[in-house]
């Protein structure tokens, strides 16, 4: 409790206050300041996270230098002591937090400075709170609010009578001698309650009373959930919310999202509270009622906690579970992005792509191995007759003439009735014929990248050639699209929109300079998220390939307008130049570590080439002949990796898949049929299954294993290939269960 406390708007000295011993808890000791400095900072992170202070400082000190988190993970380590990505991230995020705290604290003690509110104890108590939650507790008392029925019951003058009986004064003061017919306090039951609403409110604004009823609402609170009769028909998507009753901090992420969501379409009621006696139980032993007017206390402890206390602590706990979940679901969808970014690419081959379709038509394009549009038309492969003859012809010679080495077909309308076509051509046996996933294909054809790249063209041509170039490399044309539209989501739209492109751009960040980017074919959208670059930067490396060709080493970007040794710094490591002259501009080795590599290539009297060539030759090298201040043996372990693999992708080989033949609508599927499918979505619940029927499956949690599985993401990952059973059709309403246990 604070210090302090605020009588019709005056400030109370200390001393009056323990003289008044309206919260007797405080102990003035409980607030000694700790350290408001980066220190304090430092110490807080490392104790929270279990690391290192210095490491905290280091990575602190690398992102005040504007150094991006791949930067440090990869070339940083001697100085956080190899940390990853995900603890430096969380050294941000959490470094976040507490500087928003810090920002809220100087807020508040501005205000209460700006109203001569503030003394030495107020100003501690304020300095060693940690949460945003203590911090408003202690403002609450002095919080410029509405004009509250405390407010209106100290104006009448009942603040003395409220002081005596929340003392449990043995003589109370006459209750008559508070009648004023002017203030309308007619009778003892007005001027009663005009008294109790004063003690609920000084309850209510406790700050020890809220922490113990904080910790109550954490712990046991439930949530139940009820449907609004009117309603009742019209939400039956959430009828298994319409009696729904647990543990709040039991409830998964999914079925609060699922619960609120319901609630905000107004389907659902919700209500979040711990049992009712056990918070007042708790009230009431801090506040004991004695005395003449025992009564009376007590019933302004109950409306205290209904009509104050309860209300606002529910409020934070939903703020609290809204924020956990979102947190889930942002995770969720961070990692099924990362695993359809670090998907397969087929590589650099000739590819001819499909968006099928049943009345328009397949529109087919032809692509070089760099993705460049050779040819277009469209054909009528599920028409029929001589149309689909003629589909088949034109297939066949496109295929010669281009010389394609892959074919892609988008799994969308007529997808599975295309693909069966062209499969039953009799083409090549060495041309890749495979499915690709064309979520978000639509939205790129229609936007400004994508008329920007091909302006005399329509949305089908776009849309086909964003299909083929997902084959070839899927992080190179993923890029190009809000990774919201991607698809591989869950309850996208209903977490905070700010945590959510937060948390997918530090994906889509680490995906592109994990695998790195040459530079000379690079579009501006991969370009934009390599490390230290950004759009302008990226729009002016695209204008000095166009002026003066390609770049034939990685010293050439310091020629590009406004990349300074800063952004070059930060870039260089991961741009890729093919053919450059020096090897190791096309390989993960940092330019300020090429004098290390040349002086390691003299001790084996051998070029760079050959050490590259001959992977084997840097095992000879005694690493700890190399370290220096700067240098320490994880980035010398890092490097003689790269020489061994240089420029090496780290994303799986390709691996063609196929749907079982025959197997294209629901009404093929047959209970206990084994299927092959691949992953298109992962959630909390269970992971989503394209089997080639126009409809995903589900594989619900408890179907992934022959264990128990507390997370899908344990068992499954986007873009996986499966063996699936089907356990139940259900065509009214488009559901498909699917299993991976043996029984």
């Amino acid at each position: 409790m604070l210090a302090e406390f605020s009588v019709s708007g005056k400030l109370l000295s200390n001393k009056t206050w323990k003289d008044m011993q309206l919260f007797p808890s405080i102990n003035m000791k409980d607030y000694e300041a700790p350290m408001n400095s980066k220190q304090h900072y430092h110490s807080t992170i490392a104790k929270e996270l279990q690391l290192n202070q210095k490491q905290v400082a280091s990575v602190l000190e690398l992102f005040e230098d504007g150094a991006t988190i791949p930067f440090i993970s990869r070339y940083r380590k001697e100085q956080t002591g190899s940390l990853d990505e995900l603890q430096i991230t969380a050294i941000r995020d959490r470094h976040g937090l507490l500087t928003d705290l810090a920002k809220r604290r100087q807020v508040i003690t501005d205000s209460l400075e700006k109203r001569a509110l503030l003394t030495p104890g107020l100003q501690a108590a304020l300095t060693s709170a940690t949460t945003i939650a203590t911090l408003e507790d202690i403002y609450l008392p002095y919080k410029q609010k509405r004009k509250t029925r405390a407010m209106a019951a100290k104006e009448k003058g009942l603040e003395p009578l409220a002081k005596a009986i929340f003392k449990n004064n043995t003589i109370p003061p006459d209750i008559t001698v508070f009648f004023n017919l002017e203030k309308e306090l007619h009778s003892a039951e007005d001027v009663l309650a005009g008294a109790r609403d004063i003690i609920a409110e000084w309850i209510s604004e406790d700050a020890s009373i809220r922490n113990s009823l904080r910790r109550l609402f954490s712990k046991k609170a439930l949530v139940s959930s009820t449907v609004v009769k009117k309603h009742k028909e019209s939400g039956v998507k959430y009828r298994d919310y319409f009696d729904w009753q647990e543990i709040c901090k039991k409830a998964p992420g999914h079925r609060l999202l699922a619960m609120f969501r319901g609630e905000a379409e107004k389907v659902l009621r919700l209500v979040m509270r711990p049992d009712e006696n056990e918070a007042l139980a708790i009230i009431r032993q801090r506040f004991p009622a004695k005395g003449k007017y025992a009564k009376e206390y007590n019933a302004a402890i109950e409306d205290g906690y209904k009509r104050l206390i309860g209300p606002s602590l529910e409020k934070e706990l939903r703020t609290s579970l809204k924020e956990k979940a979102h947190i889930e679901a942002i995770t969720v969808f961070a990692n099924n992005l990362k695993e359809l970014l670090l998907a397969p690419p087929l590589g650099r081959k000739s590819v001819m792509a499909l968006d099928p379709g049943f009345r328009t038509g397949a529109k087919l394009v032809c692509l070089d191995s760099q993705g460049a549009l050779l040819d277009f038309t469209t054909i009528y492969p599920t028409h029929g007759g001589a149309s689909a003859n003629e589909a088949g012809r034109t297939i066949e010679q496109l295929c010669k003439k281009y010389k394609i080495q892959a074919i892609a077909i988008g799994n969308g309308t007529a997808g599975r009735e295309t693909e069966d076509f062209v499969r039953k051509l009799g083409l090549a046996t060495d041309i890749i014929i495979t499915m690709v996933n064309e979520s978000g294909a639509s939205i790129y054809s229609a936007s400004a990248i994508a008329r920007e790249e091909f302006p005399d063209h329509d949305l089908t041509v776009r849309g086909a050639v964003s299909i083929g170039r997902r084959l070839q490399d899927p992080l190179a044309e993923l890029v190009k699209l809000d990774p919201k539209s991607i698809g591989v989501g869950q309850y996208q739209h209903d977490v905070s929109q700010n945590l959510l492109k937060q948390g997918l751009h530090d994906v889509v960040e680490s995906c592109v300079n994990s695998v790195g980017v040459q530079v000379n074919n690079a579009s501006r959208e991969l370009l934009n998220y390599v490390s230290g670059l950004g759009p302008v930067l990226a729009d002016n490396i695209i204008q000095y390939r166009q002026e003066n060709g390609p770049f034939t080493s990685r010293k050439d970007l310091l020629k590009v307008k406004r990349l300074g040794a800063k952004a070059y710094e930060q870039c260089a490591g991961f741009m890729r130049i093919h053919g450059a002259k020096n090897p190791l501009d096309d390989s993960a080795v940092h330019p300020e570590r090429y004098r290390v590599v040349q002086n390691m290539a003299k001790d084996l009297q051998c070029t760079i080439q050959k050490m590259i060539t001959n992977g084997n030759l840097g095992d000879r090298l005694n690493l700890q002949s190399y370290v220096s201040e700067s240098l320490g043996i994880p980035t010398l372990k890092d490097i003689i990796e790269e020489l061994a693999k240089p420029g090496r992708d780290p994303r799986a080989a390709f691996n063609a898949f196929a749907f079982a033949p025959g197997v294209n609508s629901m009404d093929d599927l047959i209970v206990e049929m084994k299927l092959p499918g691949i992953v298109t979505n992962v959630t909390k619940f269970g992971a989503f299954v394209d089997v080639g029927v126009h409809q995903d499956g589900l594989l619900h949690v408890s179907q992934l294993a022959d264990r128990f599985v507390k997370d899908p993401a344990e068992v499954v990952k986007i873009g996986q290939q499966l063996l699936v059973r089907v356990l139940e059709v259900d065509s009214k309403r488009k559901r498909i269960s699917l299993s991976l246990r043996s029984t």
